[in-house]
């Protein structure tokens, strides 16, 4: 394992030592990552264009400390730069971009702020707003409101924009925290409006049990007859366990197929049938006979086939 010296951060920032300083973004003590970041800040506007060619680094943590130091200077210089930041992998790196631009006090910033709310992740949605308001942007159409309320989970207030909100409440119907899916659709309920149909539909298919159960109220709500519902839900991934795998499982390792199927009382039998092997061979100074032990497995592989079989696929 590699062993990490303590960097002097004071002193590399007398020296204004930028490689330094930029090499210590990657330190594991977070600590020593945010006080590399602060004296990259201070150093200020003679480091930028060295910050920004840093910018190409695959290091995630070296590039998100880039991105804090320039927001800190504020050079406009930083903001096209900063901008391709924005279609990053990492959400991290895109939330940190978000943020920073909101400190470059540049009106180029505002266009890539406003696509960015329209981002799969919520941080990245939220920076984005929370940078917009710190450049005193005002929406122009109840549109680009919608997007900036729903960014800020001012859920009221989206509900009512009507069918102004129907693009934000999109925005969110993707976004991997099923809590914020779920107030996206309780939305849609609320609006209880048929362009908001199609959204309904579509979340009806959520992998997450309430978000579904929600998106068919909401579009019940929108006016979207129930006999169209059935076909929406059949096309959601299905959870049900494979009861082949189940089976595997039980015969290979007896009760660890009732684990594999959320059945608490599987690791249980799997204990039981570690000890009483175990127990066998000390007393007897033999494993216990195949033929024995064969039929109870197989019986064992037929019942976790047979649970799994019966449990419901949505």
């Amino acid at each position: 394992m590699k062993k990490w010296k303590k960097p002097d951060i004071q002193e590399l920032f007398q020296k204004k030592d930028l490689a330094g300083l930029t090499k210590a973004l990657s330190h594991p003590d977070l600590k020593v990552q945010w006080q590399a970041a602060g004296a990259l800040g201070q150093i200020g506007s003679e480091g930028v264009d060295y910050l920004i060619r840093g910018l190409k680094t695959r290091n995630k943590e070296i590039r998100i400390g880039i991105i804090e130091a320039l927001g800190s200077i504020g050079d406009a210089r930083a903001v096209v730069p900063l901008t391709s930041q924005l279609h990053d992998s990492s959400n991290e790196v895109r939330w940190e971009t978000a943020l920073a631009l909101g400190e470059m006090r540049s009106v180029s910033a505002i266009e890539p702020l406003k696509k960015a709310l329209h981002d799969a992740d919520k941080y990245v949605r939220y920076g984005a707003a929370l940078s917009l308001e710190k450049l005193s942007w005002v929406p122009e159409i109840p549109e680009e409101e919608a997007l900036l309320l729903a960014a800020l989970q001012e859920w009221d207030e989206v509900e009512q924009l009507g069918t102004s909100a129907i693009t934000a409440v999109q925005a969110s119907l993707h976004d991997l925290d099923r809590a914020i899916r779920l107030n996206a659709v309780m939305a849609l309920r609320a609006m209880a409006i048929r362009e908001a149909i199609p959204l309904c539909y579509e979340a009806i298919r959520d992998p997450d049990e309430e978000v579904s159960w929600e998106a068919v109220r909401a579009a019940v709500a929108c006016g979207l007859p129930m006999r169209f519902l059935p076909r929406a839900l059949a096309r959601r991934p299905r959870r049900r366990k494979n009861p082949y795998i189940a089976a595997f499982l039980n015969f290979m390792l007896p009760g660890m197929g009732y684990s594999y199927l959320g059945l608490w009382w599987g690791l249980l039998i799997f204990q039981v049938d570690v000890y009483a092997t175990l127990w066998a061979f000390t007393t007897t100074g033999e494993l216990i006979s195949i033929s024995i032990l064969f039929p109870i497995y197989l019986a064992l592989a037929i019942h976790a086939w047979y649970i799994a079989r019966k449990m419901p696929d949505i």
